[in-house]
């Protein structure tokens, strides 16, 4: 769970999330929404890939990447459980 709050303690990173709520994107159609460098944004989608917040598949010679609307229902019930609201996260059932 660090590395999803992690991941989405950067704007940048909480955007492309806003981004893929529609729908899944090729990677360089998330590139061309910010003027950084391929690299900049390559790390910022490692960095959601790694938290597991996204999934890539391969199109041909292009990557396209999904949201893993899991991962980010897990982050929600656990702050919704720390808020004293909602249900328990797995981790907590789990106990």
């Amino acid at each position: 769970m660090n590395a999803l709050f992690k991941a989405l303690s950067h704007p940048v990173r909480r955007q492309i999330i806003g981004m893929l709520r529609d729908s899944p994107l090729a990677s360089g159609d998330i590139a061309a929404a910010f003027d950084m460098s391929w690299p900049t944004v390559t790390g910022h989608l490692n960095a959601l890939r790694d938290a597991g917040l996204v999934s890539t598949e391969k199109h041909g010679q292009s990557v396209r990447y999904r949201l893993e609307i899991s991962a980010v229902e897990e982050g929600l019930a656990f702050l919704m459980e720390m808020a004293g609201t909602g249900r328990k996260t797995k981790t907590e059932e789990m106990k």
